[in-house]
């Protein structure tokens, strides 16, 4: 049987370990993202994003159906969004989409992706050359949200995928997975921009975040935050304790 597709339609759609919504949001859709659906059941779609290979539940009502020449076209030239919102005229209304949503690489105000059809009624910035680290301040004090990949809720590896998506180089969601890629570095070599992981007693990679500077890192727990970093991990603000053992530091471009 083929397999099925569909795009993100929403501003963000929640994607769940299992078939309800109480259960667990691993990941979210922005919009203009591509996914394939792999299973249909009546109120529920199991879906795998193109983007990440990353699988889980959608409610069907916040994505569309795509023929494969309509995703091969959309594709074509795609970009992310890089202003922390903008608004689109739709044929539903206006609609908010958010930084690292999925639009045309071009300039141009009006697009469309299938059927549907949407117009830019807000001007766009122009794209200035930035750091990681200076992307990433963008989402200072954002909440943190397990699974969240947005300015009004993100995880630590959501942070880090989003910030590294804007300077054109595309991670895994996942912290474990994100820790596979880049080259190594010695924490005396660190530069600001550098991706630092942090391991559990097990060893296994829970915690992520960029250097800001050599010695301080920004990462989401709690909220987005600043923290001071040395050999051994992040130091808590306050009482000077380590909250997360760092396990090593990549530099991905």
């Amino acid at each position: 049987m083929s397999i099925a597709h569909a795009y993100c339609k929403v501003s963000i759609a929640p994607v769940r370990f299992e078939a309800r919504d109480s259960s667990e949001m691993t990941t979210q859709l922005l919009f203009g993202e591509v996914v394939d659906v792999l299973e249909k059941e009546e109120k529920w779609w199991n879906i795998r994003t193109l983007s990440d290979n990353y699988s889980g539940w959608v409610d069907p009502k916040q994505i569309q159906s795509l023929t494969k020449k309509e995703v091969n076209r959309w594709l074509d030239g795609l970009s992310f969004e890089r202003a922390l919102t903008r608004t689109l005229r739709t044929e539903r209304g206006n609609q908010t989409i958010l930084r690292g949503s999925f639009v045309p690489f071009t300039t141009g105000d009006v697009f469309s992706i299938g059927e549907d059809n949407y117009v830019f009624i807000d001007q766009t910035q122009p794209i200035v050359a930035r750091t990681a680290s200076e992307i990433a301040l963008d989402y200072l004090n954002a909440p943190y949200l397990w699974g969240g990949k947005t300015p009004f809720g993100i995880d630590c590896s959501g942070l880090v995928q989003n910030v590294f998506r804007l300077l054109d180089y595309n991670l895994p969601r996942d912290a474990c997975q994100q820790e596979e890629y880049g080259s190594r570095v010695d924490f005396n070599d660190a530069q600001d921009g550098d991706v630092a992981f942090f391991s559990n007693d097990k060893g296994k990679v829970i915690h992520t975040g960029i250097l800001y500077g050599t010695n301080k890192i920004i990462h989401a727990s709690g909220y987005v935050r600043i923290n001071e970093l040395n050999k051994t991990g992040i130091i808590h603000d306050k009482e000077g304790y380590i909250t997360h053992h760092l396990s090593s530091l990549k530099r991905m471009i």
